[in-house]
Formats: structure tokens, C-alpha cells, sequence
């Protein structure tokens, strides 16, 4: 692999600064997106309680998007449901979009790495076919070794690119199942919360 890294030049270094990028962020996102950094458990054990100012300083306390989002829906509780929902939403897209911080270069990484592996061998083998018409008369050993260490080339890019692809797909879907599981919360409070009103303003008889 070293020997790989030194006969393939510049797109040989680029490639591997791309791996350390992708371990990085890989590592980043996988203590980002932890469901207990996401959704603390004891915040959510909390969320059927009636007591307020104990909901309040969970959310405080425990820093998450979960303990954002309550806290929007407990600062609004004296606005109208509708008004509520809809900046929840506005609120639950930005959770999103952090969440899903970082993944964007893992995807460049992986449309880009095979494609800079690829531009490295075509480079490689383009001046090899300068000395092809020498090579055929005489010993061609140097050019099928010109042409493997150039091959070298694509096959870092592929080995830089599958593992950034998977784990951008593995990401993607825990961003997707843990909004799920937001939205399923911070609407069970929503009615929970709403509930409470119409039945605290209800006439009895």
C-alpha cells in the first residue's frame, strides 16, 4: 500500500487525504447520530409527565434536538395548536438538516474518488503508449509494469469510495428513522399537551 501511495503521485495523496476526510466525518456522524445523544433517554422518559417546569429543565439540562424541539412546544403551549404545529415543523427541519451535517461530503467523496482514480491511470498510461511501439520489439516488461501501477490508481479511488458509500447510506438511514421517532414524540406531547386544555376548559355539568 505505501509503495502504491508513493508510485501514484499526486492523485495517490489526493485519494488519501479523501480517506482521512471520510474516517473523519464517519467517526463525526457515528457519536452525532447515537440515539441517546439524539434523544437522551431520561428526557424522553419524561415527556408524560404534567409537571412543566421539571419538563423545562430536562430540556435544559440534557441538550439534544429532542430537548430543542419540547422546549419550542412548551414555550408556544399558549398559542393555538395550528400555530404550534407549524413552527414545530419549521423547527424539526433545521434538527434535520443537523443532523444530516457532513454527509454532503461524504457523498462528494464517494462520486469523486473513482473518478480522480480513474483520471490518475489514464494519466499514467497515456506516455506509456509513447514507448508502446519500442516495447513491442524489445522487452515490454516495463510497460505491463507501467500499466499495473497506474491500475493502482483506480483500484484506491474504488477502495476510498465503497467504504464512504456505505457508511453515507447507513447515515442516511439513521437520519431518516431517528426524524421518524422525533416527529413521533413531539406529536404524542403535542396532543398529550393540547388534550390537557380542552379538558381543563370543558364545562363540567
Amino acid at each position: 500500500m505505501v509503495e502504491w501511495i508513493k508510485d501514484g503521485g499526486v492523485f495517490a495523496w489526493l485519494l488519501l487525504a479523501m480517506s482521512v476526510v471520510s474516517v473523519a466525518f464517519v467517526l463525526e456522524r457515528a457519536w452525532a447520530l447515537r440515539r441517546g445523544r439524539v434523544m437522551p433517554p431520561a428526557l424522553v422518559s419524561m415527556l408524560g409527565t404534567a409537571d412543566m417546569p421539571a419538563l423545562r429543565g430536562a430540556c435544559q439540562a440534557q441538550v439534544s434536538p429532542l430537548a430543542r424541539l419540547v422546549g419550542g412546544i412548551l414555550d408556544r403551549l399558549d398559542e393555538p395548536k395550528d400555530e404550534n404545529l407549524a413552527a414545530l415543523q419549521v423547527h424539526a427541519r433545521r434538527e434535520v438538516l443537523g443532523l444530516e451535517r457532513g454527509l454532503v461530503v461524504l457523498e462528494v467523496i464517494v462520486g469523486i474518488a473513482p473518478l480522480l482514480g480513474l483520471v490518475g491511470t489514464v494519466y499514467a498510461i497515456i506516455p506509456l503508449f509513447g514507448d508502446f511501439g519500442k516495447a513491442v520489439s524489445g522487452d515490454n516488461t516495463l510497460i505491463a509494469k507501467g500499466i499495473g501501477v497506474a491500475l493502482n490508481k483506480t483500484l484506491l479511488g474504488l477502495m476510498v469510495a465503497i467504504p464512504s458509500l456505505v457508511a453515507w447510506s447507513h447515515f442516511n438511514k439513521r437520519v431518516e428513522v431517528l426524524s421518524v421517532e422525533l416527529e413521533v414524540l413531539c406529536d404524542a406531547l403535542l396532543r398529550r399537551q393540547y388534550g390537557h386544555a380542552r379538558s381543563a376548559s370543558r364545562p363540567t355539568a
